[in-house]
């Protein structure tokens, strides 16, 4: 009878402590698993974090050496989020033609914007968009509604030339803004957001100038 269950104990001793070892060597599977779960999601975030931190730091560098082009050439608009051309200019009626008293201000601007975008970092590869927008002031002789004020295709395309007539004017004078740096035209004629209204309708003679990194280029 004791032989019997000394036969009978052993096998089932070694079933159990199998059934154990199994149980335990599932649990640390899945708990390894888990860790390597955590680990990697550890290295995402801390790989996230790092990218943020790089695009604060280029942000940073961008914002401060937009800051710089407040000056005796530009203004920054901080209604409306832009800078300005303190320089108006005055053309003859329908005409693209800059005025030859405006064309050593405009080129001066220019250059000293030319050298600020200059001071940015190249190695990081971030792209810009340089935005120069015409617009044009409505007569206060005559109704909003009067055909004089009218916006339309013809006010647009002349507020257009205008502004192109500056990037030319840049041309001409030997500004050569590096490739990171998209310059384009814009006309918004009598409409665009942030338009000047009533006694300071004049001030849309100004060019505004709209500096804007190229999102998708951050973090490159």
């Amino acid at each position: 009878m004791n032989q019997d269950r000394k036969d009978f104990f052993w096998p089932s001793y070694v079933d159990l402590m199998t059934a154990l070892f199994l149980v335990m060597l599932v649990l640390f599977v899945l708990s390894y698993k888990r860790f390597q779960d955590k680990q990697r999601t550890n290295e995402n975030l801390i790989a996230e974090l790092k990218v943020q931190v790089q695009e604060k730091r280029k942000l940073d560098e961008i914002k401060a050496a937009l800051q710089r082009l407040e000056s005796s050439y530009f203004t920054y608009n901080q209604r409306y989020k832009r800078y300005e051309l303190n320089s108006e200019v005055t053309f003859a009626p329908k005409s693209d033609v800059l005025p030859a008293a405006a064309q050593g201000p405009l080129v001066q601007a220019g250059r000293f914007l030319l050298r600020q975008m200059q001071s940015l970092n190249k190695q990081d590869n971030v792209q810009y968009l340089i935005v120069v927008e015409g617009r044009a002031a409505k007569d206060l002789r005559y109704p909003a509604t009067d055909p004089h004020n009218l916006d339309g295709p013809a006010v647009r395309q002349l507020s257009y030339s205008r502004a192109l007539a500056v990037l030319r004017l840049w041309e001409q004078a030997g500004l050569r803004f590096p490739t990171n740096l998209e310059v384009v035209a814009a006309g918004s004629g009598f409409r665009g957001a942030g338009r000047y209204t009533g006694a300071e309708e004049a001030k849309n003679k100004r060019f505004i100038i709209q500096i804007q990194p190229k999102i998708g280029s951050i973090g490159k």
